[in-house]
């Protein structure tokens, strides 16, 4: 059900999701589909991800987001599913997590800025021509944690200053809003709005490569700190429900409250321009 109780038709709508192999991802993409919509689904487990491909009637996606090259693979099997003239209607960037700084991903990136940030840049960016077909919205999945997060423009990768998960994990989420911003502000007109939003906490396998959050999910008080995983995913289905709203669009909400508490980096225009531009940099669409 969405937020108001009414579920709402998503006939004729196609939807991207990543992060689907299980959690919250899965989860919107079964209820997606049983609303009526064309459901793409993409994860990095191809074991996990395939009941949830033939649970909404499509073949799974497989893409490992430590790797970009993944990623290029994976906006190119999307485009050739969606056809010559094909439009995405809605893409829950969804794929995310938070892992050790110190485990650097296969391009030689902090894992919590790849994998939270810049493959869904990348991914987002490659998907233009699709998403501009027609009106669409793009939902970035955020986090409370921004509220830890210290975006610093010429060391995006934590090269030159001391690495922590949860604040690394906390920038990655901030990403996602400063993200959400720059996509609406050069998008918008072309008809593509953008929202990110915190799901709650979540007693999915979130934090499964963490050491620190794999311990807390391992344990009883798991129970006690999360909400369940139908719970996590209706915020994210009651936005894609409503589709490209000027309501949404730029904003951050927390489950089904807009204007979540977020760090003041969300809201500086320099840091908007700064990471777009060097994210672009980095993924080579300069």
């Amino acid at each position: 059900m969405s937020e108001s109780g009414v579920e709402r038709s998503m006939a004729g709508r196609t939807v991207l999701v990543t992060g689907a192999s299980d959690g919250i991802g899965a989860e919107a993409a079964r209820v997606l589909a049983g609303r009526g919509a064309t459901v793409l689904v993409t994860g990095r487990s191809a074991e996990k991800l395939r009941p949830v491909a033939a649970a909404v009637g499509t073949e799974p996606l497989v893409a490992d987001y430590s790797r970009l090259d993944d990623v290029r693979r994976l906006a190119a099997e999307v485009a050739e599913r969606l056809g010559p003239d094909g439009r995405l209607d809605v893409l829950l960037n969804n794929a995310g997590g938070t892992f050790d700084p110190r485990r650097r991903t296969h391009d030689g990136h902090e894992p919590n800025f790849q994998v939270n940030h810049l493959a869904a840049y990348l991914l987002t960016r490659l998907l233009e021509p699709q998403l501009t077909r027609a009106p669409s919205l793009v939902v970035n999945t955020s986090s409370i944690g921004n509220l830890m997060g210290k975006i610093v423009l010429d060391d995006l990768d934590h090269e030159r200053r001391r690495v922590l998960e949860l604040p690394a994990y906390g920038t990655g989420k901030l990403m996602n809003i400063v993200f959400t911003r720059g996509l609406a502000q050069r998008w918008g007109p072309a008809g593509v709005a953008s929202v990110a939003v915190h799901p709650g906490p979540v007693g999915s396998s979130f934090g499964r490569d963490s050491r620190l959050f794999g311990l807390l999910y391992r344990t009883p008080l798991k129970k006690l700190a999360t909400i369940s995983v139908p719970d996590g995913a209706a915020p994210l289905v009651w936005l894609a429900e409503r589709g490209p709203d000027p309501e949404v669009d730029g904003r951050y909400f927390s489950r089904f409250t807009a204007d979540g508490k977020e760090n003041k980096q969300a809201r500086d225009q320099r840091i908007i321009d700064g990471l777009w531009e060097r994210s672009a940099d980095l993924v080579g669409l300069s």
